[in-house]
């Protein structure tokens, strides 16, 4: 059972926590209703990626079992057979769609969900191997899943928190495909074949170019007027030193321990960016959800 599990890898379904963010920027994260209607959205999202998440193993099989990490997964290593594989994503497509009914009735979110399979399953069957654009996609899934979570709960969210979203996002595609020409290199054997459009120095100047826009990105979203009209208060510039500090973070992880793997995984066992998130959201919630407090006073 454990290998069945590990075929919908569940570590990856924190990337659709991504869903809850136009809620906790809105200040109705604690509207039980609203909190209802996006965890049905976040299975709905869980289900639809582990779906593709089957499909994209099985169509990689072959070069999974040449990769140190990825010749241990479920179909790679032979301990769940492809055809119930293939099942158990069939029916994760039609729980996805029942739950994104579920969760929005109008059909805009099952709209959105539909726009995310299709893109990945093109991405599935041919995108991931056109070099850039394969990070575009990824990137792109994060936006919707952000788009998905305002549709739900009926916000209308700011074009900063969209282009914020992005530009994380591909600042980890970056980091990730650093990691798989490093692995590719030592190994010797083709990974995947977009990374025939990358090196190296290609992918450190993006990692450097892309960190600075972030920072800058995310200050000026800070006091971008539209933003302190819609969240009440011009604050938001105190959590910067998290955004900061957490990219210099990641830095590091990729420069000096050399440990540019999978984003999740990262987050997962990293001590240093999970307190830097933990002290992120706090510094949010208190000044959305606690303007009163005597911290500001004057």
């Amino acid at each position: 059972m454990k290998y069945y599990i590990k075929l919908l890898r569940p570590k990856d379904w924190a990337k659709n926590l991504f869903l809850f963010v136009p809620s906790f920027f809105a200040g109705h994260f604690f509207v039980l209703q609203k909190m209802e209607a996006l965890s049905a959205g976040f299975a709905a999202f869980c289900c639809m990626a582990s779906s593709i998440y089957i499909i994209n193993d099985y169509r990689d099989i072959e070069n999974d079992r040449k990769h140190p990490t990825k010749s241990k997964r479920p179909l790679a290593s032979g301990k769940v057979p492809a055809k119930n594989a293939l099942i158990i994503s069939v029916v994760l497509v039609f729980m996805g769609a029942y739950l994104a009914y579920v969760s929005n009735h109008d059909c805009w979110f099952l709209f959105i969900l539909g726009v995310y399979y299709i893109m990945n399953l093109s991405y599935s069957f041919g995108l991931k191997n056109i070099a850039i654009l394969d990070m575009l996609i990824v990137a792109m899934g994060f936006v919707l899943r952000v788009k998905g979570g305002a549709i739900i709960i009926n916000i209308e969210i700011s074009s900063w928190l969209i282009i914020m979203t992005f530009l994380l996002a591909l600042f980890m595609a970056i980091g990730k495909r650093r990691d798989d020409i490093l692995l590719q290199e030592s190994s010797g054997s083709a990974m995947r074949k977009s990374l025939n459009g990358y090196n190296l120095s290609f992918l450190d100047t993006m990692l450097g170019l892309f960190s600075a826009i972030i920072i800058v990105a995310y200050i000026n979203y800070t006091q971008d007027d539209d933003s302190i009209r819609r969240l009440g208060t011009y604050r938001l510039y105190y959590t910067s030193v998290f955004v900061i500090a957490g990219i210099m973070r990641y830095l590091q992880v990729v420069f000096v321990k050399k440990d540019s793997g999978s984003p999740t995984e990262i987050l997962f066992k990293d001590r240093f960016i999970q307190v830097t998130i933990l002290l992120w959201i706090a510094c949010f919630f208190i000044i959305l959800y606690l303007p009163q407090s005597p911290i500001f006073n004057k």
